[in-house]
């Protein structure tokens, strides 16, 4: 998998490329390139933004400039690539598309600053609208890394066991219900103790005790 990353801050993505699961993903193979936006604007002076039509505050990223980096990078057809903007209005990231974006043999995100891009950008160059969730942030950057991060840890190679991405929350394995309580030692903290199914060596009870934890958690207070 490719995954290209435009935005203002290319140099925030540094750490992120430094994490284990990312290493592990890149070492096999796969790709993760921050793309700066404002190397193939073509405003003067790196501008990239304009004051929005209507009045209002906050300043509005250009399509023409969004127009321009895409071109630069894939040329005039961009085939099948999915390029994914990243707003608050978008469709919920979640478990499920995490799943569907990591099928993908490419991947754009465009991460957005100020007020956001020009709608156009998500109405003609954009296949999809994507937000992590109903708050703001001050850029794309961090939601990037929050698609990037889930979409990674899914392909083969990228976690140390296999097996830690089948069963963790909101996956198949449970039922899209969040991940059972974990414990380690000590056995006896304060007097909070392990619960002693996890000591009873069934792995067929452990098993349906972790499951029902689960879907209580999934259900949430009642």
């Amino acid at each position: 998998m490719r995954i290209d990353i435009f935005t203002l801050f290319p140099g925030w993505f540094e750490w992120f490329l430094e994490q284990r699961h990312v290493r592990n993903a890149l070492t096999i193979g796969h790709v993760v390139d921050p793309v700066d936006l404002r190397a193939t604007t073509p405003l003067k002076a790196g501008q990239v933004d304009d004051t929005p039509y209507g009045g209002g505050a906050g300043m509005v990223i250009r399509v023409d400039v969004v127009e321009a980096a895409l071109a630069a990078r894939y040329g005039a057809d961009r085939g099948e690539r999915r390029v994914i903007a990243l707003a608050p209005g978008g469709r919920r990231f979640d478990d499920a598309l995490a799943a569907e974006l990591a099928g993908e043999p490419e991947l754009t995100l465009l991460s957005g600053r100020y007020e956001g891009f020009d709608e156009r950008v998500h109405e003609q160059l954009a296949t999809d609208v994507v937000s992590i969730g109903p708050y703001v942030l001050a850029g794309g950057e961090l939601a990037a890394m929050v698609v990037a991060d889930a979409v990674l840890r899914k392909l083969p190679g990228a976690l140390g066991h296999e097996e830690s991405a089948v069963e963790e929350s909101f996956s198949e394995a449970l039922e899209g219900a969040p991940e059972y309580p974990h414990y380690t030692r000590p056995y006896d903290w304060h007097g909070h103790t392990v619960p002693e199914i996890l000591l009873s060596g069934d792995h067929a009870k452990v098993r349906e005790w972790r499951l029902e934890r689960s879907r209580e958690r999934g259900r949430g207070p009642t």
